[in-house]
């Protein structure tokens, strides 16, 4: 039984309607935990990447400059 407390006045929930409560709110607490999940991944894939390729990027710079000065 789900029982909601709103203004002074108790309202409670059972049988098909408490399931449905319970079905509504285990969905939308499984797509907030997907959209970060997947926004933690998509930081870490786009960092990776720039690391990736800006890494190599900054040492062949270095080591051109570095030959240039002499």
């Amino acid at each position: 039984m789900i029982v909601i407390t709103w203004n002074g006045k108790a309202h409670a929930y059972k049988g098909w309607r408490e399931w449905l409560l319970l079905a509504a709110a285990l969905a939308v607490f499984w797509l907030v935990l997907a959209l970060i999940a997947f926004v933690i991944i998509g930081v870490a894939i786009t960092i990776g990447v720039m690391l990736l390729l800006l890494v190599p990027a900054l040492v062949l710079v270095t080591a051109v400059r570095g030959t240039m000065k002499r």
